[in-house]
């Protein structure tokens, strides 16, 4: 039947994904005359100067302008742009530099060499929160670093205003090996199973409440291994089913492309852009970007709920009426979806990095492991207090 007849799937999964499909939305060009600003395409690329157009930012008309077309990129076009200088004063990239190598210094003094979900023990170093750590390091640095009016334009052209900037630091020595192809935040942090329980038109939300961006603070030629990226990837729409699949990473591999980076660039993306870091094969580079993930305003709640307590109050009852099959299956799960919180996120990720996953483990996933192990009150509520300690460490 003709795929055009066929209403769109309430549910994907990875059995169902076309890599012809795949390949012919990423095998497109851009076209020139849809990204008239750039001021030059490389690989498919759209790339902006900023020193020539950072006066486009002071005025209302022009800045939206520069952020529809940037809005339009992410979304409809290769699904990433690079600014050239988007720092055009690198002083507060070098200063900013000297707190992280710092930082990481203290880190690794104190906590030793560690692995990631990134990368092996050793191949990298991480600072998680560095938004955080570089406030509190020096208020007047992190001012400068962030008071970055192209990078606040690039976020508020995928975000609108009043978005929520984290930030996390990467530093990936000589022989650091490259990840393999993935797509980020929200779904690709989720395991293959629990990303395919979300309906298709979340898959389509997903990554309009995201930005993932970089900030280069060093030169990164590509034999440092800058992100390798495939244009128009984030355009297929079952991409969160179809990254692990090993076709669609061999295809990966066979087509990304790379574009070096100078000292003061950044690189924003569509979060649902296939992409990975590169290998670092340079002998003397140690390549650090500040890897930024901007949050929507809106992904917030409308009440403040006090969930530790809730589940504390509600444990007995439900290990009662679990016990006498009075609620079972999908009627507990149900129940404990109402009491707990059942996202791992927001979370502090030195003192709770992700275990077994790319995830920790959530409220919900404690409180029913909690209830079906018949666990005494006082276990239970030893390990909500630790995991709250640990999200707020």
């Amino acid at each position: 039947m003709d795929k055009a007849l066929n209403p769109d799937p309430a549910f994907y999964s990875a059995d169902a994904c076309d890599l012809a499909d795949f390949a012919s939305l990423t095998g497109q060009s851009v076209d020139p005359e849809e990204v008239p600003q750039a001021a030059e395409i490389s690989k498919n690329i759209p790339i902006y100067d900023m020193n020539a157009q950072a006066r486009m930012l002071e005025s209302a008309e022009q800045r939206r302008s520069l952020m529809g077309e940037w809005a339009r990129i992410l979304k409809s076009g290769a699904g990433v742009f690079v600014l050239r200088a988007a720092y055009t004063d690198t002083s507060a990239i070098d200063a900013a530099t000297e707190i992280f190598d710092r930082i990481i210094a203290r880190e690794k003094a104190v906590n030793g060499t560690a692995a990631d979900h990134f990368a092996a023990a050793g191949s990298n170093d991480r600072i998680w929160n560095s938004l955080q750590k570089l406030c509190e390091a020096d208020p007047a640095v992190f001012a400068r670093y962030h008071g970055n009016a192209a990078i606040d334009a690039a976020c508020e052209a995928w975000l609108g205003p009043n978005y929520q900037m984290t930030a996390q630091v990467n530093l990936v020595h000589p022989g650091g090996q490259a990840q393999q192809a993935h797509r980020d935040y929200h779904l690709g942090f989720q395991t293959p199973e629990v990303s395919a329980q979300y309906p298709a038109h979340v898959h389509d939300l997903s990554p309009l409440m995201t930005l993932q961006g970089g900030i280069a603070h060093v030169d990164v030629p590509v034999e440092s291994g800058p992100t390798k990226l495939l244009p128009f990837s984030q355009l297929y729409r079952p991409g969160y089913a179809a990254w692990r699949r090993d076709d669609f990473r061999a295809f990966f591999e066979e087509h990304h492309v790379q574009l070096p980076l100078q000292k003061g660039d950044a690189l924003f993306f569509n979060p649902a852009l296939f992409h990975a870091a590169g290998a670092n094969s340079s002998t003397g580079i140690h390549r650090m970007v500040n890897l930024l993930q901007i949050s929507s305003a809106f992904g917030r709640a409308m009440e403040t709920v006090d969930r530790l307590k809730m589940c504390g109050l509600v444990f007995e009852p439900l290990k009662r009426m679990a016990a006498k099959g009075q609620l079972t299956g999908r009627a507990l799960e149900a129940a404990i979806a109402a009491t707990a919180e059942g996202y791992a996120f927001p979370t502090n990720l030195d003192s709770d990095p992700p275990t077994g996953g790319l995830a920790p483990q959530s409220q919900a996933a404690l409180l029913q492991e909690a209830v079906l192990g018949d666990w005494p009150a006082p276990r239970l509520h030893a390990a909500l207090a630790a995991q709250q300690d640990r999200k707020q460490a």
